[in-house]
């Protein structure tokens, strides 16, 4: 089987790196902060030293990291991923990065021999725990072919969308729909309340029409419930709208529905909850709204 090495053991990393040792990978781990690689030892993988170190004992390196400039440093910097990489290696970067990192990294990885591909990931942490994550991937047929067994450990919806990058802007898209849905049921719940209608029977209303969404039903009960414990921080859907945007401007598109809930997620983030869930963003329609949604009573 291949040799694969895992960096980066966050929220997601982590439980997407333990599937891959029931398969029986061989599983080499790098993280900067050592308990979870720790934990990853103890189920049976091995540690390295640094992400080259990783890279010069793997056949395939998965990465999973917070933001571009993480990516960039672990994969193309010194005692990078490409330092160690023997040809023919295989780089697939899970992380959700600018577009054009992805066709860097492609590039770059062309020049020494080996391949890449972008897979960002939608889902969230119970996603990665349950292994049924949804993988959109950017590279060529046969590096996907290749990466499909592996990407099959942790996801169900897996697709290749296109040429490096395409699963990038493919993950830009996702998360456009994301913040704006959330926003749109933000606001009809605070609607709802203003006009003295309770919010909770009316998400039981929209959830059997047209206006279902998964958005409605897990993140409205989030909001209804006030659970804005982090399944997905506010500071990560945050970057993910720089993503978005910055992208948008590469190509001169405008993009005025996603520009506004990105300034609706900095407002959140200015009142000190962008370590909360990206379903708090309701506490700032909230705040514009003078109210507060009232949780159902049980």
């Amino acid at each position: 089987m291949e040799r694969v090495g895992f960096i980066g053991l966050g929220i997601m990393g982590k439980p997407m790196a333990l599937h891959l040792l029931p398969a029986g990978y061989p599983l080499t781990v790098f993280n900067r902060s050592q308990g979870a690689q720790n934990e990853l030892i103890a189920a049976g993988a091995t540690s390295a030293a640094s992400p080259k170190d990783v890279a010069a004992v793997s056949d395939v390196v998965i990465t999973m990291l917070p933001d571009s400039p993480d990516v960039e440093q672990v994969v193309l910097g010194k005692g990078g991923v490409l330092e160690g990489l023997h040809s023919g290696g295989l780089v697939i970067d899970m992380s959700t990065v600018l577009p054009s990192l992805a066709r860097a990294i492609h590039d770059r990885a062309q020049q020494k021999g080996c391949t890449a591909l972008d897979a960002p990931v939608s889902g969230g942490q119970v996603g990665a725990q349950n292994a049924t994550l949804s993988i959109m991937v950017g590279g060529s047929v046969p590096a996907f072919e290749r990466a499909k067994p592996i990407l099959e450990k942790m996801g169900k919806n897996i697709v290749h969308v296109g040429e490096a990058g395409a699963g990038q802007v493919t993950k830009a898209a996702n998360q456009i729909v994301v913040a704006v849905t959330i926003a749109a049921v933000s606001e009809a719940f605070v609607l709802a309340a203003k006009a003295h209608v309770n919010p909770s029977k009316v998400r039981d209303a929209l959830l059997g029409g047209f206006a279902h969404s998964r958005i409605l039903d897990l993140h409205g009960s989030r909001m209804l419930q006030r659970r804005f414990q982090p399944g997905f921080k506010t500071t990560l859907h945050r970057k993910d709208m720089a993503i978005v945007l910055n992208t948008a401007r590469e190509l001169g598109l405008a993009l005025p529905v996603s520009a506004a809930v990105a300034e609706l997620m900095n407002a959140l983030i200015a009142n000190g909850g962008g370590e909360l869930d990206h379903s708090a963003l309701v506490t700032v329609f909230e705040k514009l709204g003078n109210l507060e949604l009232t949780p159902p009573s049980s």
